[in-house]
């Protein structure tokens, strides 16, 4: 089965289960870069001492940890929302997580501990909507899989909206396929703003997280638009005329977006600073490292930038 088939299969399926599901990593919920260094230069004795020792030390947030805790937040009967630890630790040395978890009075009570086994596969048993990862190969083994999936970069939140959830993405490879962007990869900018002109009533394929935004924007709907708690951006390189063919994709798709950025090549960074992004999606390393400076960031490896 190719992607686009696993993206249509998993899209009715999630449309059934009416609950938005988040996969998370211990390390992209909490800053494990100490435990990490140790594991990487002592060993994994050495690393499962370290957690033992520091059961009960509180872990600091990570790079996913505000848009989980502002997602749990909006859990409802009417609109439900989990969140799943999926760990690389066994349950023993993965202790620490989770008294961290219960401190900060997340709640998060399902888990998996795979004792340095792939976590990927458990991505689809569990159903979830999104996931994030420290883990690249994981990442890229869930988005070939058709689910959204993104490798955390960066750190936590700098100055985050206090109450609103507020998700930043980028378009092609992201939202949309990278069909167009491979236009553009390969054959310049003349050939992919010919390219969108032509096509601007044609709506664009869907890429990997199409049905995360989806989801998001049915809990939105619950709300009133005023003050609603959550506030979605598209932050993309594209201008003037190309963005035309992503107005008419949304209006097809039936998708509101609250802001939107055509920068045209210009950095996205101060940007999504002053949106106050949680977290950002992008598939491209330099934008997401431009962006990391100021926001919570995920790198998609999907489409030809990734190849």
């Amino acid at each position: 089965m190719n992607s686009k088939e696993n993206h249509g299969k998993y899209y009715k399926k999630n449309q059934k289960k009416n609950k938005l599901i988040i996969a998370i990593s211990s390390r992209a919920l909490f800053n494990l870069d100490e435990s990490h260094k140790i594991f990487k230069e002592q060993g994994i004795e050495a690393y499962a001492k370290h957690q033992e020792e520091n059961e009960e030390v509180v872990l600091q947030p990570g790079v996913g940890f505000s848009l989980v805790k502002k997602l749990l937040a909006l859990n409802t009967t009417r609109n439900p929302i989990d969140v799943i630890l999926l760990s690389r630790n066994s349950a023993d040395t993965g202790l620490r997580i989770f008294n961290s978890i219960e401190h900060y009075g997340l709640n998060i009570s399902k888990a998996a501990f795979t004792r340095g086994e792939s976590t990927h596969n458990l991505v689809g048993a569990f159903e979830a909507d999104l996931f994030l990862s420290s883990n690249y190969q994981d990442v890229q083994k869930a988005l070939e899989s058709g689910f959204a999936a993104a490798s955390i970069v960066g750190s936590s939140s700098q100055k985050p909206h206090e109450t609103q959830l507020r998700i930043a993405f980028d378009g092609d490879a992201v939202i949309f396929s990278g069909e167009s962007e491979r236009i553009f990869q390969e054959k310049g900018l003349e050939a992919f703003t010919e390219n969108e002109k032509n096509s601007a009533n044609i709506a664009l394929k869907a890429g990997p997280f199409k049905c995360f935004l989806m989801s998001l924007q049915k809990i939105q709907s619950a709300f009133p638009a005023a003050n609603n708690p959550i506030r979605t951006a598209l932050v993309t390189a594209r201008s003037a005329p190309s963005h035309k063919r992503v107005i008419h994709t949304m209006r097809k798709w039936g998708i509101r977006i609250d802001e939107s950025f055509f920068l045209g090549g210009l950095d996205k960074g101060i940007f999504l600073k002053e949106f106050g992004a949680d977290i950002f999606f992008d598939d491209q390393h330099q934008h997401c490292q431009s962006a990391s400076q100021y926001v919570p960031t995920g790198h998609v490896p999907n489409g030809i930038s990734n190849q």
